[in-house]
């Protein structure tokens, strides 16, 4: 699909999209609890349906009702020898200690640019748990039979928060006595907190040692309890939104949690730094343009901010500096590379510098046909870049957006952008 993003002023009130994070958690618990959830506000993207997918092959049974999604679940209990987690690094790297708690064998598969991305983590740690593995060198597919036996484990945490999101549901609901993950060199902390708080929610005791270690105490779940869970507005793909009213006009946006532990939620703090006109309330955010200025984030935390942050960067006099570029490498693209090459044919010039990210702002971005790689960030960052552009961005494979933010074209519409 090719969209053409045409420039103009924004004004208006836009809802925040459905967290995926929040989202593929929230599935994740359920498919643990024994009984009934309720999850209100799900998400409709890629990722999500994938997780729903995968829920359903490992035992539970959903019925996706506007607004509402209700989960009937005895625990892992696969319905089929195969799960596939779409795209979703999230979801293979959460999903496959879980899978691993039935004995049954059972193959792992994704489409897309996951069939790249590293997994060795479980080629190191799923034999330490009495989980036989068999990998395509450390790539997808794998195939994994168990069941998971939980122990105390020591692991990497600098790759990806995700095993240990992985690691922390598969224990709790395994654990029959007190049991530690020791965690070196943890990355995207804040996404921890959030596993942390899905985990509670669902009545589960896991105990935080400074992210250093962490302690899962055994839990029975009380029987035929309903659990409600609310999934949270997404902070990654209103980052975008509220980058479009810093350079492009005032627009409010509700939806979202001041108090979240999202990572991405920091984007406020780069947007403060730049100097855009922002007023922050419990139930809405108004922003809107002030003369923008360059500034000095890191992100190593929030790896996921770097295309918003560089779209807005584009437009902050004088060279912004963006730590954490070293995140960057295995997402569904290299991200990296991927912002330096699209936003150069924009004219926008960026430097990368060991762990730094350089992006000279302040000159203009001019009209081109740019690429989103099948990156739903990219198309996104490309896309609110053209909001201030000297003329037209035509985005080529602009349907990446579908991962995570399936409805983002069209809420442009709804705050004034004209969306070919």
């Amino acid at each position: 699909m090719i969209v053409t993003i045409n420039p103009g002023n924004i004004s208006g009130i836009i809802h925040a999209p459905t967290s995926k994070s929040s989202m593929q958690r929230a599935c994740a618990a359920a498919l643990l609890n024994d009984g009934k959830t309720m999850i209100t506000n799900p998400g409709n993207s890629n990722d999500d349906l994938a997780a729903l997918g995968v829920i359903e092959n490992l035992g539970a049974i959903y019925l996706n009702n506007p607004n509402e999604l209700i989960v009937e679940s005895n625990g892992v209990n696969p319905v089929s020898g195969e799960m596939n987690c779409g795209e979703s690094g999230l979801g293979i790297r959460m999903f496959a200690p879980i899978a691993a708690l039935s004995s049954r064998e059972i193959v792992i598969n994704g489409s897309g640019s996951l069939l790249t991305r590293p997994m060795d983590f479980f080629d190191e740690i799923f034999p330490k748990l009495s989980i036989h593995i068999e990998s395509n060198k450390g790539k997808l597919p794998i195939k994994i039979k168990g069941p998971l036996q939980p122990v105390d484990i020591t692991i990497d945490g600098s790759l990806s928060s995700q095993f240990l999101t992985g690691l922390l549901m598969a224990y709790g609901k395994a654990a029959t006595k007190p049991v530690s993950i020791t965690v070196n060199n943890l990355k995207s902390k804040p996404y921890i907190d959030l596993t942390l708080k899905v985990m509670n929610d669902f009545g589960y005791k896991v105990i935080n040692h400074q992210y250093e270690s962490f302690e899962i105490h055994p839990v029975t779940q009380p029987a035929a309890q309903p659990i409600h869970y609310m999934v949270e507005g997404d902070w990654s793909g209103a980052a975008f939104l509220l980058v479009a009213g810093a350079i492009a006009g005032e627009i409010t946006v509700t939806g979202l949690d001041v108090f979240s532990t999202q990572a991405d939620k920091a984007i406020l703090q780069a947007l403060t730094m730049s100097e855009a006109v922002m007023s922050i309330q419990e139930k809405q955010i108004v922003i809107g343009p002030g003369k923008l200025k360059a500034f000095h984030f890191d992100a190593t935390d929030c790896p996921d901010l770097f295309p918003p942050l560089v779209a807005l960067a584009a437009f902050c006099e004088g060279t912004t500096v963006i730590e954490g570029v070293g995140r960057l490498a295995h997402k569904e693209s290299n991200r990296g590379l991927t912002l330096q090459r699209e936003f150069g044919k924009m004219g926008v010039e960026i430097t990368l510098q060991d762990d730094l990210m350089l992006v000279k702002g302040g000159n203009g971005v001019n009209a081109a046909s740019v690429h989103s790689n099948h990156d739903h960030r990219i198309a996104m960052a490309c896309a609110v870049a053209g909001l201030k552009a000297t003329g037209s961005i035509v985005i080529e494979e602009a349907e990446a957006i579908n991962k995570s933010y399936p409805d983002f074209y069209e809420d442009l519409k709804k705050i004034g952008v004209t969306v070919d």
